[in-house]
């Protein structure tokens, strides 16, 4: 007898929907070794030392109870057939690393060129927690999205270096960044051409690592009427430039007092400093 408690699996309504057939064979299972299989870093990121704890702690509980098998994909390399894990490295590594697991069942999907892979990756961690901007704007890269190329060029252009990781940064960071989802947004709503002219901002005044409010910041100063219509863009470097790392301090002073965003104060702070217009105009008269 069913219980009470137990449901079917059933359709739901799709009007309205236009379901799509299945552009690939369906997936097969195979028993393979895990330490067989390969990860491409072209867009497969590097294990962290988040992801050395998560590995050991799979290592330490490993139950088929809670195993996820990993996603594979057959590929040429170097006239060799390979499986190229595009999710589930973790689970791979931790399985390799257990005396006891000699085979481990994967999932093979349809995914032969290094592009379509990333396009696998990017549609399997999309929306997982755990993945970073990062890592996806890595395997757009490799799976030649336009938009994640432009945002390349834009950067390169305005002499910004787009980090792999967030542990990457050299030196001090200057003209580094790690703010894909702001520069995004910024190309999204400046076009390429003015998001670069903002970005070039920051990096001639040798700021590193570049934030999200940083951004936004010198965003405001040169779109805004109120701001953008009394300095000059080099005006605005400079002033940069004079308040280095104490802007900073003003700025989280302004803020809690005049219960502003942090980014809006920055603006504010950098703002004050800036030589205006009117008062090269009446120098000069």
């Amino acid at each position: 007898m069913m219980q009470e408690n137990v449901r079917p699996i059933a359709p739901v309504g799709i009007s309205g929907l236009e379901p799509q057939a299945p552009p690939t064979g369906m997936p097969i299972f195979e028993l393979v070794k895990p330490t067989d299989l390969f990860v491409d870093p072209a867009y497969q990121r590097n294990i962290s030392e988040k992801g050395s704890r998560q590995i050991r702690r799979i290592i330490e509980g490993f139950d088929w109870v809670k195993f996820k098998p990993p996603i594979c994909a057959y590929a040429d390399c170097d006239g060799q057939t390979i499986l190229k894990v595009l999710d589930g490295q973790h689970t791979a590594i931790a399985a390799a690393s257990n005396p006891h697991i000699d085979l481990i069942p994967v999932m093979i999907v349809e995914a032969d060129s290094t592009i379509a892979q990333a396009k696998a990756f990017i549609g399997q961690n999309t929306d997982r927690l755990g993945v970073t901007t990062l890592q996806l704007h890595q395997a757009a890269l490799a799976a030649a999205d336009e938009d994640a190329q432009t945002l390349e060029l834009v950067c390169s252009r305005a002499g910004v270096k787009v980090l792999k990781t967030t542990n990457a940064y050299t030196g001090t960071g200057v003209r580094q960044t790690i703010a894909i989802k702001q520069i995004e947004a910024l190309i999204s709503r400046r076009g390429p051409k003015l998001a670069r002219e903002i970005l070039e901002v920051l990096a001639s005044a040798e700021r590193g690592p570049l934030t999200a409010p940083q951004i936004k910041a010198v965003e405001l100063l040169l779109t805004d009427a109120e701001y953008c219509e009394k300095i000059a863009v080099e005006d605005l470097t400079e002033a940069i430039v004079d308040l280095l790392f104490t802007a900073e301090d003003e700025a989280k002073i302004f803020a809690a007092t005049h219960k502003v965003q942090f980014w809006k104060a920055l603006a504010i702070t950098w703002f004050r400093k800036c030589k205006k217009r009117r008062q090269l105009t009446k120098q000069a008269a």
